[in-house]
């Protein structure tokens, strides 16, 4: 069976009507009636500030710890994350909390390495159409989260997928962050349309980045909201002890106590269209 354009018939809907479900090491599962909530840090910046955040999170309901070890920076003179020591206090608060791990590897050099710690490796924005690193990282053995490029087109998006499959890994989760509009107000376009869109075309799991997506941490909240209401199989959302003082994107990030706010409110969204958060959320 091929899709419509012949060129992303692995991950089409037809080769697999039912579904996907990936499920991660730690339990934590994307498409099914249980939603995945990823949540942490731009950047891990030290032990306590990954171990702070992991509680507050493990504790508000997510169950993904998400964080950055290595970071894709525009300017070469910004915080580019701690590198391997980071994926060590990742793996450390994690695994003390209860939590999965989704993290991201730029280099094809260090799939290997980033798929120690990892149980989910995210293959960024600015990644997205860098084939070598698919090659690799479908390769890995690990389940897969992409994320749309800033510019992409949902066919390139889709055809990125088919690396992955083709190098014989299904477990791949696709995830909408918005893309570049000409318009200054937001960060990014949050295109949360593509997220049905994406369930007719694909059999992929589909989660949203309202952090990215915005820019702006009072917008996470609602946007994350209409993004369960418009089918999302999960939520990636920034999370610092002191988003002020974060070294990289502290504007987008929410607090402990505004995320726990959100996952308080969430459930009665999730419940509107047949779907349910962790156990540990569901206090609303």
């Amino acid at each position: 069976m091929t899709s419509p354009s012949g060129s992303y018939a692995l991950v089409h809907r037809d080769s697999r009507p039912l579904g996907t479900l990936v499920r991660l090491a730690s339990g934590a599962t994307f498409g099914g009636d249980i939603l995945a909530i990823c949540a942490g840090p731009c950047s891990v910046e030290s032990r306590d500030q990954i171990e702070a955040t992991a509680k507050a999170v493990a504790s508000a309901g997510a169950n993904v710890l998400r964080g950055g070890a290595f970071k894709p920076r525009t300017s070469p003179y910004t915080f580019q994350g701690l590198g391997a020591e980071g994926l060590r206090l990742l793996r450390d608060a994690a695994d003390r909390n209860g939590l999965g791990v989704v993290t991201e590897v730029l280099d094809p050099r260090d799939v290997e390495l980033v798929a120690a710690h990892a149980d989910m490796l995210q293959i960024g924005a600015r990644s997205m159409q860098n084939f070598s690193l698919l090659r690799e990282v479908g390769e890995a053995g690990k389940p897969v989260l992409l994320k749309r490029g800033l510019s992409a087109t949902v066919d390139e998006w889709l055809m990125a997928a088919e690396y992955l499959l083709l190098a014989g890994n299904d477990q791949v989760v696709l995830c909408e962050r918005g893309v570049r509009s000409f318009d200054a107000a937001t960060r990014n376009m949050l295109d949360l349309a593509v997220v049905p869109l994406l369930h007719q075309l694909t059999h992929l799991p589909v989660v949203v980045d309202p952090s990215h997506g915005t820019g702006i941490a009072r917008l996470v909240e609602p946007m994350a909201f209409a993004a369960v209401a418009a089918g999302a199989d999960g939520l990636l959302v920034e999370v610092h002890p002191n988003p002020a003082a974060a070294v990289s994107d502290g504007q987008q990030s929410l607090g402990f106590e505004e995320f726990a706010l959100l996952m308080r409110h969430l459930p009665v969204v999730a419940r509107a269209v047949g779907r349910n958060l962790p156990a540990a959320s569901l206090v609303a």
